[in-house]
């Protein structure tokens, strides 16, 4: 529960995610096709969050991951499935709008 708590509420360590990105990170936006469509960080791949589990065999589970959505919650919920499926690296990156604006150093 308090680790609910803390992703929820982004309580810890704060993550450079520029750093992050620049050394290679995956960013995976797991919002729906139509929404990808309309706006997305250059260079994120789009799995829609219903169709993560599906094509997780294609991502390297030793890479580190970045997911986004529209405001954070699918890509939390995103984080927690990479991680249930044996992702060690992965970092909710919240909402892709404020996600790129960090990622413009």
């Amino acid at each position: 529960m308090i680790n609910f708590i803390k992703n929820l509420f982004k309580i810890g360590p704060a993550v450079n995610y520029l750093d992050l990105v620049q050394n290679g990170a995956v960013l995976l936006d797991v919002r729906f096709a139509n929404e990808f469509k309309s706006g997305h960080i250059k260079g994120a791949k789009n799995t829609p969050l219903d169709q993560l589990l599906q094509h997780v065999a294609k991502i390297d589970k030793n890479s580190v991951i970045i997911t986004c959505c529209a405001s954070g919650m699918r890509s939390s919920v995103a984080k927690n499935s990479l991680k249930s499926n044996g992702f060690k690296n992965v970092h909710n990156g919240g909402g892709w709008n404020s996600l790129q604006s960090k990622l413009k150093g």
